[in-house]
């Protein structure tokens, strides 16, 4: 199986010309009466062979990992982050191979955090006091975050993993959150000021999402792929706040007006997701739609079998949208306007010339 990635590599090595790969991807679409801009293909796993190298690499960080801690507690993630770059610089760069990839940049990224942690753990009392304090530590907090997002942007003009851009991404929310944080005081302890910044963080998420979906809207080139990683990070800081603000996940049973409306944000979740070719919103909501549509049952009366009603109806349904998702998606998109369905991802794939990566 080859991917969209792929046949841009091949036409940028010019292996293939942009009229063969055109050609190529339209005898694809016809075959599986698809347009490919539907199919919100990402490349995962090539072969048996990236589950075994991710394994390896796996074990390798986690040793490489313990040493370092054993010497000191900031070396543990300065060896990781160390070695996560080194293996890129084969398994990445040279053997392209998906899995390890990503297993390899969120190791890089998480070993440099780590990095600044364990500096901390061990150097923090000296330089901060006993008490760091509440503003102190969200400061800090939002610098490391910082950094790591400037690491990880420089992994990314390095080696180019679409989902780089995702980590560096969720490093300057991380850092923006605690900023805001830091100035106006720590929540109170029902949380909710974090769960808006969240949700704000989130909207932020999807718009540079979008503005990469964009950029690639028949979904040829890396930039799409950059897109659906920054759709899989922007859906559950989207999500769980909302959930979170109806009174959702207090973990207590919500009355039937609050189901509904849980409903209704996840139907309203759907109609974006088709408008936009996405389903991670669906999927990260489908937690809380379970729960409100279990509670609706149980308010009913069918408390023996709420859950398997709840379970047999969203089933039902995501199958039905899976199935004629091309379909339902058109009737949204012709539903809006013009000049914003032209910067929607293609319905039907144009026949032109790719664009570059």
């Amino acid at each position: 199986m080859y991917s969209e990635t792929d046949l841009q590599a091949a036409v940028d090595a010019k292996v293939l010309t942009p009229e063969a790969a055109m050609a190529f991807r339209s005898h694809i679409a016809s075959v599986r009466a698809a347009p490919g801009a539907d199919e919100e293909s990402f490349r995962l796993i090539t072969g048996f062979n990236d589950i075994f190298v991710s394994i390896a690499a796996v074990i390798l960080l986690v040793a490489v990992a313990w040493i370092g801690s054993s010497i000191h507690p900031a070396l543990g993630g300065a060896f990781v982050a160390a070695s996560a770059w080194f293996l890129a610089e084969y398994f990445t760069r040279q053997r392209r191979m998906a899995l390890p990839s990503i297993v390899l940049v969120l190791a890089f990224s998480g070993g440099v955090f780590a990095t600044m942690v364990g500096f901390l753990v061990e150097h923090g009392e000296s330089i901060f006091g006993s008490d760091l304090g509440e503003t102190t530590g969200a400061i800090v907090i939002g610098a490391m975050a910082a950094v790591t997002a400037g690491a990880t942007w420089l992994h990314w003009k390095r080696f180019m993993v679409p989902i780089t851009v995702a980590a560096g991404t969720s490093a300057l929310a991380a850092t923006a959150v605690a900023l805001v944080l830091a100035i106006t005081g720590m929540p109170s302890q029902d949380g909710t000021l974090p769960m808006v910044l969240v949700l704000i963080a989130g909207l932020g998420v999807f718009t540079l999402a979008m503005w990469w979906d964009r950029s690639d809207r028949v979904r040829q080139t890396r930039r799409s792929d950059v897109a659906f990683w920054l759709h899989l990070l922007a859906a559950p800081m989207i999500a769980h706040p909302i959930f979170h603000l109806l009174g959702v996940t207090r973990g207590d049973d919500i009355g039937s007006a609050a189901a509904v409306m849980v409903i209704g944000v996840y139907i309203l979740f759907g109609l974006i997701a088709l408008a936009i070719d996405r389903r991670a919103l669906l999927v990260s909501a489908l937690a809380y739609v379970l729960f409100a549509m279990t509670q609706l049952f149980n308010t009913f009366g069918a408390v023996e079998l709420n859950v398997a009603l709840t379970a047999f109806v969203i089933g039902s349904a995501l199958l039905l949208l899976s199935a004629f998702w091309q379909n339902a998606r058109a009737v949204v998109v012709g539903f809006l306007p013009d000049n914003l369905a032209n910067q929607l991802p293609a319905t039907i794939r144009p026949v032109s010339p790719i664009p570059a990566s």
